[in-house]
């Protein structure tokens, strides 16, 4: 797929010039930090110092003004106080300044920081913040902002300043730093999608990260992370709201399933990027991928996903605690051929471990290059996609200086076998900062001082190869002209049925005598419904297998005695052989339009939550993909010898409901539950929306 053209921010992160307003000679104050950043790169750029008060800093004199620096300042920081901020910038305009990264809070509250992003951008300049913690790009020798980044290959986009400071740490201890970093602030004009999309063609960032709270055009977001994943950099994000769902209230079975995190969830899956959930695993993995990348380039040589792993351990009891932890992390510990074992046996003693996990049972102390000799027979022997080493190497220099040169040896050896066999070799060690651990660094060879760090990594890259990623299609922009009254049951059913959903016979009515008279249409057995309720079955508004009339007719006094229903509907009874019930149901999300979500459906849907979620509109292919991806597919396909339902059917009736809910942007909600799936098609039993008028939902 063709991916989106790169939005250009080189005044943010390369400019000719830089004017720091509010420079200060106290380290103490954040004018100090962002002047002596900006001082560290003069020497390819201009930099200026400004505040009022005069002063220096490192030998550079403060001006009093923008309008005193000798020549136009490209890109400006404001870290003045509030209500400074926009005569700073209204100077920095009349000065000829491209991009402004606004330190402090734009005003007093955000229509304030709404009219200065207009000011600077109806000025073809660019807005940074307000709010921010600055911008750093190692790259370009440009430090706007406080803290340690170490240099490196991860770009990092973060609404979080201390979050982008503890990743920093991470990536220091495994060796590694950052390309690029921005941090958004308040997004009134650069947002995140900006800012990961100008890292697509940044060639120094070989992975990228982000932190992001608020997702603005949710939908632009998700082609921008499905055009990442093609161009070989898939974006490991880091959101919140995990537990959101469980105390929310919500009109619907669709609104308590389907989450803003559940939806941040399913977009991910759905454009290839990765949601993790801590700093610690999205710096484990950004490892992994960026040691991928420094020996290969994944965009390049697509290097093959890391599905199975072969454990080599010098310790029994770590390569088979380490193999379980593969196995529980979703990757295969596949058994050896009998080609490699027998590739093994020079280099391992009578009594080793010849199966996966392999024991060396002393060989790596007896010869380091063993250690090698046993990696290189596994990356070659063509059972395992990558090679985990785990134990004691690396460390045995701290012990005995005088193996290093040889421990350093055998590291090139490792690196070399990794490289020649073109798999994976990732190395968990219990040592840290030693000079062999640095040859494997440097060599392309990820390490990690704990095993579950490496089980982060591979098996997160391993669900990044299994993406095929897709770019959301558009939503209408009006509403559409379909006279929708209400939510109910009776307008829904007839909006879904002209978008092709099959529902049983029915007919709408008032009173007693007016079902035992729509019965004649259905037939007996029937299911009564009373209208108007959100939950039907727990309010007592159904009856189902109704066998006759007089059945009917004291159903429908005691439904309209339990609910009070104005209107009922008189259904006929669908009971298929071998059906399953389904729900599927769209919630229209404010970031990133309508959300499809389909699993276990009928009254358990919740308790079930057994469900798959992905951006509407859907196209069969991908509905196939939600179905079959539910805990319960094997019931869908057929099991222990029972038909499996149609699942053509089923995809159909889901793209339906998907395609009805993104025509109609007055829906908040639709849903149709259950969907009963069975082998000869799938049939709407009951259906609803919530109606959002100004805003405001409506039953």
């Amino acid at each position: 797929m063709t991916g989106p053209a790169p939005v250009n921010l080189d005044a943010l992160y390369d400019p000719a010039s830089v004017a720091v307003v509010g420079a200060s000679d106290n380290p103490e104050k954040w004018g100090y930090w962002l002047a002596s950043g900006a001082l560290s790169g003069r020497d390819r750029r201009a930099v200026h110092l400004v505040n009022r008060r005069g002063g220096q800093l490192e030998g550079a004199r403060f001006l009093p003004d923008l309008a005193a620096l000798p020549a136009p300042p490209e890109h400006v920081v404001v870290a003045v106080p509030p209500p400074h901020v926009r005569s700073v910038v209204a100077e920095g305009l009349a000065a000829g300044a491209r991009c402004f990264t606004v330190i402090t809070s734009g005003g007093a509250g955000a229509a304030e920081e709404r009219a200065l992003a207009e000011l600077i951008t109806s000025n073809g300049a660019r807005l940074l913040g307000p709010n921010c913690m600055g911008v750093v790009d190692t790259t370009s020798r440009l430090r706007l902002s406080w803290g340690d980044f170490p240099s490196g290959g991860l770009g990092l986009v973060s609404q979080s300043g201390n979050l982008a400071l503890e990743i920093g740490r991470h990536l220091a201890r495994a060796g590694q730093g950052f390309s690029r970093f921005v941090s958004l602030g308040n997004q009134r004009d650069i947002d995140a999608t900006d800012a990961l999309e100008s890292l697509i063609e940044h060639a120094p960032t070989r992975a990228i990260a982000a932190y992001v709270e608020d997702f603005r055009d949710g939908r632009r977001l998700s082609r921008v992370l499905a055009a990442a994943h093609e161009a070989g950099k898939p974006v490991l994000l880091l959101t919140v709201g995990r537990s959101a769902a469980s105390g929310r209230a919500a009109a619907s079975h669709t609104g308590a399933l389907v989450s803003p995190y559940a939806t941040v969830a399913s977009v991910c899956r759905q454009a290839g990027a990765l949601l993790l959930s801590s700093a610690g695993e999205l710096v484990d993995t950004a490892v992994y991928l960026m040691a991928r990348d420094l020996r290969a380039g994944w965009a390049a040589a697509r290097p093959v996903p890391p599905r199975r792993v072969a454990v080599v351990g010098d310790s029994g009891g770590q390569g088979a605690l380490a193999a379980d932890a593969f196995a529980a992390g979703g990757l295969e510990v596949p058994t050896l051929s009998e080609e490699t074992v027998a590739a093994l046996d020079d280099a391992l003693p009578p009594g080793a471990g010849r199966d996966n996990p392999v024991d060396l049972a002393g060989a790596g102390e007896a010869d380091l290059g063993n250690y090698a000799r046993v990696a290189d027979a596994l990356l070659r022997g063509g059972d395992a996609d990558a090679v985990v080493l785990t134990g004691y190497f690396g460390d045995y220099a701290s012990a005995n200086p005088a193996q290093a040169a040889r421990e350093c040896e055998v590291a090139h050896a490792l690196a070399d076998a990794a490289a020649s066999a073109g798999r994976d070799l990732v190395v968990h060690t219990m040592a840290r900062d030693t000079a062999a651990l640095a040859v494997l660094r440097e060599r392309g060879v990820p390490v990690y001082e704990r095993v579950e760090q490496a089980v982060t990594a591979l098996s997160g890259a391993a669900l990044l190869a299994s993406c095929n990623p897709v770019a959301p299609q558009d939503t209408p922009a009006t509403w559409s002209a379909y006279p929708l009254d209400d939510g109910g049951y009776e307008h829904v059913r007839e909006l879904l049925a002209s978008y092709g959903v099959s529902f049983p016979v029915a007919s709408f009515v008032e009173d007693a005598d007016a079902a035992v008279r729509a019965a004649e249409g259905t037939g007996y057995p029937l299911v009564l419904k009373a209208m108007g309720l959100a939950h039907k079955t727990e309010a007592g508004g159904v009856a189902l297998g109704l066998a006759d009339e007089a059945a009917l007719r004291a159903a429908f006094a005691r439904m309209r005695e339990a609910t009070g229903a104005a209107r009922y509907v008189v259904e006929a009874m669908a009971a298929p052989p071998y059906a399953h019930e389904l729900i599927v149901g769209v919630r229209r999300d404010a970031a990133f339009g309508p959300v499809v979500v389909v699993g276990a459906g009928g009254v358990t849907a919740e308790l079930d939550a057994d469900t798959a979620s992905a951006l509407a509109p859907l196209t069969p292919a991908r509905a196939r993909e939600l179905l079959l991806g539910l805990r319960r597919a094997p019931l869908l396909t057929g099991w222990r010898g029972a038909p499996g339902v149609h699942l053509e059917a089923a995809a159909a009736a889901v793209c339906a409901v998907a395609q009805a809910a993104a025509d109609h942007p007055e829906l908040a909600e639709l849903e149709v539950n259950p969907l009963l799936v069975h082998p000869g098609g799938a049939l709407a039993l009951d259906a609803h929306a919530v109606l959002d008028v100004g805003g405001i939902p409506m039953r």
